[in-house]
Formats: structure tokens, C-alpha cells, sequence
């Protein structure tokens, strides 16, 4: 029987089997890097062991430092969790070598599936050999891993070797695995995956379908279970087939199998050997934690003959830390406050007053909503995200409520290009109009003063300004017998925490409140700004500044001051948050000045290069 169980993993998906473990009386082990030395995944933990160094290949990629510290805590079982080296054969066996058990499939089913070269070969499928222009478009991608790292899509063929050398140095810096291969890209499909549990006694359950097609990057964004819209051969056809994939392995625990589905064809694409992110919806549906029947599995339990039934639709969204109008860059800062309302799961690494660093991926949270009817799910999805309070970095969260509740989705027509089509409008911003003002009026109670603002002539009208949503902003108020006048704006309430505005008759609450610097009115980020601008030096035209904390890992070959460089043209790659991003000139001209070099680490606005117009 296991007694305690090392998670070798981080952030939620440690947290996640925390909970079961906690729940089971099972003692728990976290190791940490360096960087997440006061992470929640630490604090909920039991015990924590620290793994020397920062970055992932230092600390979660040391399958040998793993094994230490749960042979050092008295561990004796090991959960790799998602992510990391949940699909790494050689990982799998350490642990099985030193004695401990393995809660996961066999370093053979492991090494049949983690390749996804070697899994459609398994399949009766093979890659693309020699690409020609008959193929395109096509799809570049790791042979290793998962997550959307690694992998492109070519439509040109002049552009397939600079993609494969991307994706060769992001997998490579992801997985510690540079194989990558080509497959044809099938175009407007709907990714639609069935997730499998199976036992050492010959069972295997396959659990339903998911449909995961709202991606970004590759990634996953909103996932749902059942697939919707299936038709009934179809749906049987996919849970036969990954029953058949499972059994070809003779696969233990916990797995997924995963296809693209177009014009009612399922495209086999790969077998992920671990639990998904995503597994929440399944356990929504069918009312199970797939971690526990994980842990039984390991145990040597048998499950029933036939898995539960499935109730009901569940969604699930994931918070990421990250501004979907700029090109999805991640981003950094406190998290000062999450919640969100009662009748919602939430799955999450953070807790307020946590770091959001630059390591490791932008998720802050998962939001799953279960309900009798998709329609039910959605709604109470979407309205839990809006009424959520976040305040931290920019998050997609509005994204989310948007794609939610847009009729391509509501009425299940999506596919992975949804956000091909629909991010600028998706994106397109809406601050609210009154929480200027609304953080005016209650700035003016936190310190004390009657009038506020820079004049203090009661004839006068007071004014602030505001940075919000890359706007500059301007409210003017003044102080009457009747009471506080505001451009037509009638003021209700007015405290330092709380301010309650009428307009046409409608009142609104605004709930306003400061960590520091920083200033929210319900969900809305201000900055006050002063009363005159900052006399500072501005930057010469053409410079191009970092667009995000993270690690410069390549320069554009031959790349030296005095280059003449297109306007577009990529000049270095940054790695943030286990993503590659791409920084571009800026302007057409001449290189005049190259600041960034290879393994440097910058900050949100470093002074990369400059470009010269001219």
C-alpha cells in the first residue's frame, strides 16, 4: 500500500495530486527549484525538497535529482504528474530501480507512445518522407513532449528548413529531444481525444471523448467533455480505436490518445502516456478522480468491469498569464488576488501574493464548470470568469468569456482555427468608462482629502488621470452643495473601498482596491499618472525593446551592426514561460546598435537593438 508519494512535477499539477493524496491519507513530497522556493506547491506539501538551480533542465529535467529526493524524503511511490518527465522512459525506470513505485504506464508502453514517430509507425501510419509542394500545408513537430512546443506550420517550402530548425531548438530546450518529423496539416479540423484508464489485470476503460480544438499556439485553451456534435459511429469508432492503441501497449494508468477530426474522419495524431491537463471534465462527467484510481492502479487494484456512466457536460478553461491582443506574450508581476464564485472548480499553483516568474508556463488556474446541458455548462462557465476577481498581470480571462459565449462556439462549429479567425475581434478592448472615475473619488477618501485632484478651489472642477487599457484618461469632478457632480454621473456612495455610480437612472458598484502601486476598480488595472509628464530621455526611432522578461536563445545568423534589415525581418528569439517568441525589426534601415546576445537574460523593456530608419 503507498504511504507517501513525491510529485515530479511543480505549480498545479503538483497541487492536484496533493489533494487526492491528502484526501486518500497519503503522505505527500514536493521538490522545487530554486525559483519556487515559497511556491504553493511547496507550502502544501508535506515535505519539500529543493533542487538546486532555476531553470527546468537544472531542477524538474533531473531525473536522477528526482529519484534523490524521494528515496532522501522516505517516499515510496513517485508521481510524475503532466509536463516534464511524466513521458520519459528512462525517468520511469530510475524510479522503478531504486525501489519505488511508478504510478504511471511501463517504461516500454511509455517508450512505444512518447515517440510520436514511433506511435504512428504502431498505428500503421509514417510520417512524410521528402516534402514536395503537393503536401503543403504541412505540420512540423517533436517527436518528444507535448504542449505545442515544437512544432509549426509550414505553407511555403522555402520556409520548411527554417522551421525545422525552430522547432528542433525549442523541442531540444523543452524536452532535452531534438527529433522532430513532418505530417501533412489538416486544415479547420477539431482536435477530439478519448481519455483511457487501464489496470494490470487486462481492463481498459475508455472514458468518453474531450474536444480540445480552442488552441492557441498549439495549446490548449478551452476543453470540454463530451466532444460535442459526434456522430454515434464516430464516437464509437474513436473510443475503439484508443481502447486498441492502449491494448497494442499493453498500457497501465492513466492515458489519452488523441485525433483530428475533419468531414466526420478521425486522423490518428498521438498517445499522450500521462494525465492531461484537461482531465478535469472527464472527472466531472463520469464522477471519478483519476488521480485515486491512479494510485489504485499502482496499488494493483482491479477496476470495475465497465467504467461509470457519463452525466451531464462539463468545460473547462485555462487562465494564463499572458495578453492575448500582443501576440499572446506572457507575463510577469504578483499575483495579488484570485478568486472566483462558488459553483466552479478551480485547479490552481498560485495563491495571492505569489510571483509569477519567467521559468516556467503562463497558467495561473483552471476553471471547470459541470452542468446537466452544454448550454448550462457555458453559461455558468463564462459567468463565473466574468465575476472572478483577478488582479495581477494581464491575464486572457475576457479572451475566455468572449470565446465562451461566441456563436461558432455556443453552437459547436469550432475547430483549432477559431482564433485564426476571431482574435482581433476577440481582443478588442472594452474598459469600462466610469472606473476612472471611480478610482478617483475613492482615491480622494484613502487620503483624507475633501477635494482631491491638484486644485483644491471649490469652483473648480478636480482632475486625475489615468492610464487604462494603453489609454490616457481624464476625470473631472467637483464638490457641490448637493453632493459630488461628475460629467452627468450622479455619486451614490463614495469610500475608499467601494464606490457606487448612477447613470440613466442605473446604479453600478465599484469595488476598488490597492496593493502598492497598484490600482483595481473591480477587474479594470489603472495607473495614476501625474499631473506633468516626466522630463525623461526618450528612445531613438527604430529601437526595439524586449516585449517580455525572458532568455535571448538566438541572434538571426550574421546578424552585426551595420546590416540593412526589412521592416518585419527576425532578428533574435526570446524563450519566456517554455514558449519561443519571435522579436522582428521594427522598422526598415540600418542595424546601428545590437545589444542582445545569446543566453542573456532581459526584463520587460530592455534595450535590445536599434534600428535606424533612415
Amino acid at each position: 500500500m503507498i504511504t507517501s508519494v513525491l510529485v515530479a512535477n511543480r505549480g498545479e499539477i503538483a497541487c492536484r495530486v496533493f489533494r487526492t493524496c491528502h484526501e486518500m491519507g497519503i503522505r505527500t513530497v514536493a521538490v522545487h527549484s530554486g525559483a519556487d522556493d515559497n511556491a504553493l506547491h511547496t507550502r502544501v506539501a508535506d515535505t519539500a525538497v529543493r533542487l538546486p538551480g532555476a531553470t527546468p533542465a537544472e531542477t524538474y529535467l533531473r531525473g536522477d535529482l528526482i529519484v534523490k529526493a524521494a528515496v532522501a524524503a522516505g517516499a515510496d511511490a513517485v508521481h510524475p504528474g503532466y509536463g516534464f518527465l511524466s513521458e520519459n522512459a528512462g525517468f520511469a525506470r530510475a524510479v522503478l530501480d531504486a525501489g519505488l513505485i511508478w504510478i504511471g504506464p511501463p517504461p516500454e508502453a511509455i517508450e512505444a507512445m512518447a515517440s510520436k514517430t514511433r506511435a504512428k509507425e504502431l498505428m500503421g501510419l509514417a510520417p512524410l518522407g521528402e516534402v514536395t509542394s503537393g503536401d503543403l500545408p504541412v505540420l512540423v513537430k517533436a517527436a518528444a513532449g507535448g504542449g505545442g512546443r515544437g512544432m509549426r506550420i509550414v505553407r511555403r517550402l522555402d520556409e520548411l528548413d527554417a522551421a525545422l530548425e525552430a522547432a528542433r531548438a525549442e523541442a531540444t530546450s523543452a524536452f532535452g529531444d531534438g527529433e522532430v518529423f513532418v505530417e501533412p496539416y489538416v486544415e479547420h479540423g477539431r482536435h477530439v481525444e478519448v481519455q483511457v484508464l487501464a489496470d494490470t489485470h487486462g481492463t481498459v476503460w475508455a472514458l468518453g471523448t474531450r474536444d480540445c480544438s480552442l488552441q492557441r499556439r498549439h495549446q490548449k485553451v478551452v476543453e470540454e467533455a463530451p466532444a460535442p456534435g459526434l456522430p454515434d459511429r464516430l464516437e464509437e469508432e474513436l473510443r475503439a480505436l484508443a481502447v486498441r492503441a492502449a491494448r497494442a501497449v499493453r498500457y497501465v494508468g492513466a492515458g489519452t490518445v488523441e485525433f483530428l477530426v475533419a468531414d466526420d474522419t478521425a486522423h490518428f495524431l498521438e498517445m499522450n502516456t500521462r494525465l492531461q491537463v484537461e482531465h478535469p471534465v472527464t472527472e466531472a462527467v463520469f464522477g471519478v478522480d483519476l488521480v485515486a484510481l491512479q494510485l489504485s492502479v499502482a496499488e494493483g487494484q482491479r477496476l470495475d468491469s465497465e467504467p461509470p456512466r457519463a452525466r451531464g457536460h462539463a468545460i473547462e478553461a485555462r487562465l494564463y498569464a499572458e495578453d492575448p491582443a500582443r501576440d499572446w506574450a506572457p507575463q510577469t508581476g504578483t499575483l495579488h488576488r484570485l478568486a472566483v464564485p462558488d459553483g466552479v472548480r478551480l485547479d490552481s499553483g498560485y495563491g495571492d501574493g505569489d510571483e509569477i516568474g519567467v521559468h516556467y508556463d503562463p497558467m495561473l488556474a483552471k476553471l471547470i464548470a459541470h452542468a446537466p446541458t452544454r448550454a448550462g455548462a457555458l453559461r455558468k462557465l463564462a459567468g463565473a470568469l466574468e465575476r472572478a476577481t483577478i488582479h495581477g498581470p494581464v491575464t486572457n480571462r475576457d479572451l475566455l468569456v468572449r470565446s465562451l459565449r461566441h456563436e461558432e462556439f455556443t453552437t459547436a462549429r469550432m475547430n483549432t482555427g477559431f482564433y485564426d479567425r476571431h482574435l482581433p475581434a476577440l481582443t478588442d478592448p472594452a474598459p469600462d468608462p466610469h472606473a476612472p472615475l471611480a478610482a478617483a473619488l475613492a482615491d480622494a477618501h484613502r487620503t483624507g482629502s475633501r477635494f482631491g485632484g491638484w486644485r483644491n478651489v471649490p469652483s473648480q472642477p478636480q482632475i486625475k488621470r489615468y492610464a487604462m487599457a494603453g489609454e490616457e484618461h481624464e476625470v473631472r469632478y467637483r464638490h457641490t452643495r448637493a453632493g459630488l457632480e461628475a460629467d452627468g454621473v450622479r455619486v451614490v456612495q463614495a469610500s475608499a473601498g467601494l464606490v457606487v455610480l448612477e447613470a440613466d437612472g442605473v446604479q453600478r458598484r465599484f469595488e476598488v482596491a490597492r496593493y502598492g502601486d497598484a490600482l483595481y476598480v473591480n477587474n479594470t488595472a489603472l495607473k495614476p499618472l501625474p499631473r506633468f509628464p516626466d522630463p525623461t530621455a526618450q528612445l531613438a526611432p527604430g529601437s526595439l525593446l524586449a516585449p517580455m522578461p525572458g532568455t535571448v536563445v538566438r541572434v538571426a545568423e550574421g546578424l552585426a551592426v551595420g546590416a540593412a534589415v526589412q521592416a518585419g525581418e527576425p532578428l533574435l528569439w526570446l524563450e519566456a514561460m517554455k514558449m519561443e517568441h519571435k522579436i522582428t525589426a521594427p522598422v526598415t534601415g540600418t542595424l546601428t546598435a545590437l545589444q542582445a546576445v545569446r543566453g542573456q537574460q532581459v526584463t520587460v523593456g530592455a534595450l535590445l537593438a536599434v534600428v535606424d530608419p533612415t
